[in-house]
């Protein structure tokens, strides 16, 4: 009987959940390599000048930290706070500004989050996707719309869409 018990006993411990592999304390996220930062920021400007905008363009990584901005020479001084707000917001959110703009128009309870500094609800900021991910974000100021602004977003994003694929 004591057998029996001790056989009872050591079957109910090992019926356990097998141990899982102790997980990482650390984690890796894709991000764009500098020079196509700057290639996307290159391809937005050149978007918007070809509908004769004068823009500002900034592009963050995915927790909002700037890796290119690039001015037009008669863009206004205000267009480079502006591009980079569009662009965090983008990549805080996970979503286009302009989207979040019309969600904000929709839903009043929404508003409270004009007072929060840094973000901007307004057309201009798309995130930017790879492997099914947000790695980042972009934001145009400087064209006479919000619309106008998400426009060429979307036209430099469609400029280096081959290098998203992975």
């Amino acid at each position: 009987m004591r057998i029996m018990m001790l056989l009872m006993l050591l079957c109910a411990l090992t019926a356990q959940a097998p141990l899982q592999a102790e997980e990482s304390a650390t984690y890796s996220v894709a991000a764009l390599k500098p020079a196509v930062a700057f290639e996307l920021a290159n391809a937005t400007q050149t978007a918007c000048r070809g509908r004769d905008f004068q823009v500002t363009v900034a592009v963050v990584d995915r927790a909002g930290q700037p890796q290119v901005a690039l001015r037009d020479q008669l863009a206004g001084n205000f267009t480079w706070d502006i591009a980079l707000a569009k662009a965090r917001t983008a990549a805080g959110f996970r979503q286009d500004t302009l989207g979040l703009a019309r969600a904000m128009a929709d839903r009043p309870e929404l508003g409270v989050l004009h007072q929060v500094d840094a973000i901007m609800m307004v057309g201009g900021g798309v995130p930017i996707e790879a492997g099914g991910a947000v790695i980042g974000a972009l934001g145009v100021s400087g064209a006479p719309t919000p619309q106008a602004d998400h426009e060429c977003a979307r036209a430099g994003l469609e400029a280096i869409a081959d290098k998203l694929l992975f």
